[in-house]
C-alpha cells in the first residue's frame, strides 16, 4: 500500500488491551494457573522514549486520539492511536526516518481527518518495560508489560512518575468476545491477587498531562 506523497503505507494494528494500577513493590502475577497457558518468557527490559505532539487547543487530545513519536523496542517509529472502543484501538505506524524535527507529510495526512492545525511538543514519555509473552499451544495469548514511567507534561513543566501493568492480546487470544471476556477476567483474578488494580487513568498520555 503506497500514500499519495509516494511513501510505504502505514501498518495498521488493533490493540486490545488494559491497563492496572500497581505500587513500586507490587510483585508479578502468577499466570501459569491461568486456562491455556503453557509457558510465560523471560522478561525483555526495553527502554523506550515517547515525544507526543497535539495542537495548541488540543484538538487530537480532545478526540481521543494520540500521535507519538517513540524510539526504543520493536516498535519504535511515528503512531497515531484512534479514539478507543471498547478494549480495541486502531494503532497506525510509520518509521522514525531521519528527521525528527517534523511530523512526516504521510502523518499530516492522516490527521487531516481531525485537525490540519499546526502541531507542537505537548508531553514525553519515558518507560522502563520489561515485557512478558504469555503463550499457550496455539502461540502468544498475550504480552504483559511492567512499565515504570516517568512522563513530562511539557506545556505546564510538570513531571510525574508511576508504575503500571498492560495486559494486551496476542495473535493466539481467543476470537471471541466472551472468550476474550473470560480470559480477561482470569487475568484480572491473578493481577489482584499479586496487588494490581483497575487503571484510574484512561492512558499514559491522560495521567502524563493529569488526568
Amino acid at each position: 500500500m503506497t500514500d499519495p506523497h509516494g511513501h510505504d503505507g502505514p501498518s495498521r494494528t488493533v490493540e486490545v488491551e488494559r491497563k492496572y494500577d500497581v505500587d513500586p513493590e507490587t510483585p508479578l502475577p502468577e499466570w501459569r494457573s491461568l486456562p491455556g497457558v503453557i509457558a510465560v518468557s523471560n522478561g525483555e527490559v526495553r527502554e523506550l522514549d515517547a515525544r507526543y505532539l497535539d495542537t495548541a487547543d488540543a484538538a487530537l487530545s480532545r478526540a481521543g486520539v494520540a500521535l507519538r513519536r517513540r524510539t526504543g523496542g520493536p516498535d519504535a517509529g511515528w503512531h497515531i492511536k484512534g479514539p478507543r472502543e471498547g478494549d480495541g484501538r486502531l494503532e497506525m505506524g510509520w518509521p522514525l526516518g531521519d528527521d525528527d524535527s517534523s511530523v512526516p507529510p504521510a502523518i499530516v495526512d492522516a490527521l487531516a481527518r481531525w485537525t490540519t492545525d499546526d502541531l507542537s511538543p505537548l508531553a514525553r514519555i519515558e518507560n522502563h518495560r520489561t515485557a512478558y509473552l504469555i503463550t499457550g499451544a496455539d502461540g502468544v495469548i498475550a504480552e504483559f508489560v511492567d512499565d515504570h514511567v516517568r512522563a513530562t507534561d511539557l506545556r505546564q513543566g510538570v513531571q510525574r512518575e508511576w508504575r503500571e501493568w498492560e495486559l494486551e492480546l496476542g495473535p493466539a487470544a481467543p476470537a471471541g468476545a466472551v472468550d476474550r471476556e473470560a480470559l480477561f477476567a482470569a487475568a484480572e483474578e491473578a493481577i489482584a491477587a499479586a496487588g494490581g488494580r483497575a487503571a484510574a487513568s484512561d492512558s499514559k498520555l491522560a495521567r502524563a498531562l493529569g488526568f
